[in-house]
């Protein structure tokens, strides 16, 4: 399937935990104000790839723990990123990925492939950046509203479940 991304960090240790593969995807309708990647906001910039083409890319690390969709907003492409995602998941590597949106906008869309993508992902970081709210001190998170759920235990238990107690 086709996503159009911005770009991507074949090693980042900023993106969720452990060594992770970053897929930055292109567009964004949130325009967060202090967003760090506001070249992502154009629906039209970036480039196309094909998911199938990032496969080999991702796994020729054995080092990596897990791939992050970033953004841009990666719900804007679930389609494509759940294709990805389930591709990936039989290789053992975590998924992680960051929204502008809440855990509960998402699941009230009531769209599949955005149900697809969530039931991919191990964690989910959700919630605007919000400048006021700004805190460098905070681990994968750029402000406070921001939640690190583990969505493993949100689904066993009925009810969000953080990943850290921070």
């Amino acid at each position: 399937m086709e996503l159009r991304i911005a770009g991507i960090v074949d090693d980042s240790v900023v993106d969720g935990d452990g060594y992770r593969f970053t897929i930055f995807t292109q567009g964004c309708p949130h325009a967060c104000p202090g967003c760090q990647n506001p070249e992502t906001w154009d629906f039209a910039g970036g480039r196309i790839v094909n998911t199938d083409d990032l496969i080999p890319k991702i796994l020729a690390n054995p080092l990596l723990d897990g791939v992050t969709f970033s953004g841009g907003e990666p719900f804007a492409q679930a389609a494509p990123l759940a294709d990805l995602a389930r591709k990936l998941r039989a290789h053992v590597l975590t998924l992680w990925a960051y929204t502008g949106y809440t855990l509960d906008a998402l699941m009230a869309r009531q769209d599949p492939a955005t149900d697809a993508l969530l039931a991919a992902l191990d964690v989910l970081v959700d919630g605007p950046f919000l400048l006021d709210q700004r805190d460098l001190t905070l681990r994968f998170r750029g402000s406070k509203n921001q939640r690190i759920i583990d969505l493993n235990r949100t689904r066993a238990a009925g009810h969000v479940v953080l990943k850290y107690d921070e």
